[in-house]
């Protein structure tokens, strides 16, 4: 995977827990950050880290009007989405090359 790249992703706090919706033109930077705190805001107050579902898109454009569908959609629908992916909710960052939660 490139470095950058419009995507939308999901990070979730561990199965069935807090859903976070995002997007981002790197992925990887964006998982960083979140990871560090370096914003602050939900992500950290909830500790929702976990990359769980992520979608690349072809322009910046349709990754935030991606983000705004799938921020608009049932907590069940967006568990199903995760699910078919990703069945055991596994950390993707892994696959991109980031280290494992501490």
């Amino acid at each position: 995977m490139r470095e950058r790249h419009p995507c939308v992703y999901m990070l979730a706090s561990g199965r069935l827990g807090t859903i976070y919706v995002g997007v981002t033109s790197n992925l990887v930077g964006r998982i960083i950050q979140h990871r560090d705190g370096t914003f602050g805001g939900f992500t950290e107050q909830y500790a929702v880290h976990r990359l769980v579902w992520y979608d690349m898109a072809d322009t910046m454009e349709a990754a935030i009007a991606a983000e705004k569908r799938l921020k608009r959609w049932h907590r069940d629908w967006k568990i199903e989405l995760i699910e078919r992916a990703n069945p055991h909710w596994n950390d993707l960052a892994l696959g991109l090359g980031l280290p494992p939660l501490a």
